[in-house]
């Protein structure tokens, strides 16, 4: 009997029947085949840090712990094993003198993970991280190693670059890598008149803007990060372990777990926790500035929209939090990424606003998540792949202008359905 697999937030849970820990793309094409012969599905997971289902399976669950290693530098071209966790991808890449051009906010998921979900940073100038992406290797259902790019099977190119686990086995990725770069990093409270005052600037005029929003209040904390050519402002040890140790994580922890017991004091925590971190300024390498530790456990949806939306979405979204039956114990995320040409990319043809709600574990979630979906969908709302969602195949369809594209390859390459499961029965369909 195989160990029960879990995600991060400890939502999904599953158990395979057998677990597989091939090392190269040879072994996972005679693991594939195995399973094909057995009857039994095939997912491979990363780290966990997928809201939804969309690892789970009772049939055989593949890790790529042994496909985790750096391959092969040229250059700026950086090729890597799909099992290769980003905090090592980073740490590797800067013992190179690269970095990622963008990074999402945590380091935690496997490459293919992230790439496969959209994964995405904030920046007026940059896609999801699938779009730094220059070939990938696939292994497909009959145990087939296809290689892609865009000069290279284009269409299946941009279907496998945000996949979803549905095409096959990411095994290999080459990045389009940039030089080290350092980040000046601005955070400091505002409120929301701040922000809307002056949008079009603080998205234009930055690198990288995002802003939080606490629930009950009218205070947002801003962050902007630009380049800069030196890090001559680093953070004081004290001061990053205050505000990312003890304040966002220690602190928070202790005021989400009072809210969960005690609900009639959210409001109160909110407005404490809005006005508990100070402005601060500061340079560091740009893993350092993008990516924070989060150990305060949560549930999340994230949705994204063509940025003329926000306004009306963020608005609603307010409505929704004062109407609701429960209170809402984690401050809302705000974030802005480019327009880009891959088929299952929440930009998909259009610059985004993201807006991304969580709730604590344990606390309840569900009438909070389904109302701000229903705000969301005829404002042309995609989810992010990687966070929870109630849609289906059928509401997808419209929003996607190429899904019948996706699912036409996804019939070519895998036509039995061995990485399908309950997740992409409904989101793809049968």
């Amino acid at each position: 009997m195989t160990s029960p697999w879990s995600n991060w937030a400890g939502n999904e849970t599953a158990r395979a029947a057998r677990v597989a820990h091939p090392a190269t793309p040879a072994e996972l094409g005679e693991v594939l085949r195995a399973a094909a012969n057995d009857g039994l599905r095939v997912k491979a997971v990363g780290s966990g840090h997928s809201f939804t289902p969309t690892a789970a399976t009772g049939g055989v669950r593949i890790e790529l712990d042994r496909m985790a290693s750096l391959i092969t530098i040229e250059d700026n071209l950086v090729t890597v094993g799909a099992g290769m966790p980003l905090k090592v991808l980073n740490a590797t890449l800067a013992a190179h003198g690269l970095a990622m051009p963008n990074l999402g906010d945590i380091d935690a998921q496997t490459i293919s993970g992230a790439l496969s979900t959209g994964t995405h940073g904030t920046g007026a100038a940059y896609g999801c991280l699938s779009t730094f992406i220059e070939a990938l290797e696939l292994v497909t259902a009959d145990g087939t190693v296809l290689r892609c790019s865009a000069a290279e099977q284009p269409d299946l190119f941009n279907a496998a670059r945000v996949n979803i686990g549905a095409l096959g086995v990411l095994t290999a990725v080459t990045l389009r890598c940039v030089p080290a770069f350092v980040l000046q990093a601005d955070e400091r409270p505002a409120t929301l008149a701040d922000v809307w005052s002056g949008l079009s600037s603080h998205v234009a005029e930055n690198d990288h803007f995002e802003f939080y929003w606490f629930p009950y209040t009218d205070r947002v904390q801003m962050k902007r990060n630009n380049i800069v050519a030196a890090s001559d402002r680093p953070l004081a040890g004290w001061r990053r372990w205050l505000d990312d140790d003890f304040l966002s994580n220690t602190v928070f922890g202790g005021a989400c777990r009072l809210g969960r017991t005690f609900p009639a004091t959210v409001p109160t925590v909110s407005r404490i926790s809005a006005r508990a971190l100070s402005a601060r300024t500061y340079t560091a390498p740009s893993h350092d500035v993008f990516c924070t530790p989060r150990r305060v456990r949560f549930v999340e949806m994230e949705y994204g929209m063509p940025r003329e939306a926000l306004r009306e979405a963020f608005d609603g979204l307010r409505g929704i939090v004062d109407g609701l039956p429960f209170r809402i114990q984690f401050p809302v995320e705000v974030r802005f990424t480019a327009a880009d040409d891959i088929w299952l990319s929440h930009g998909y043809g259009r610059d985004n606003a993201y807006v991304a709600i969580h709730q604590y574990v344990g606390a309840p979630y569900e009438e909070y998540f389904r109302r701000f979906e229903a705000l969301l969908t005829p404002l042309g709302g995609r989810p992010h792949w990687g966070k929870m969602n109630y849609r289906d195949a059928e509401s997808f369809a419209p929003a996607y202008p190429r899904f019948g594209d996706f699912l036409a390859m996804r019939d070519k390459l895998d036509p039995g359905r061995l990485f399908a499961n309950a997740y992409t029965d409904r989101v793809l369909g049968r």
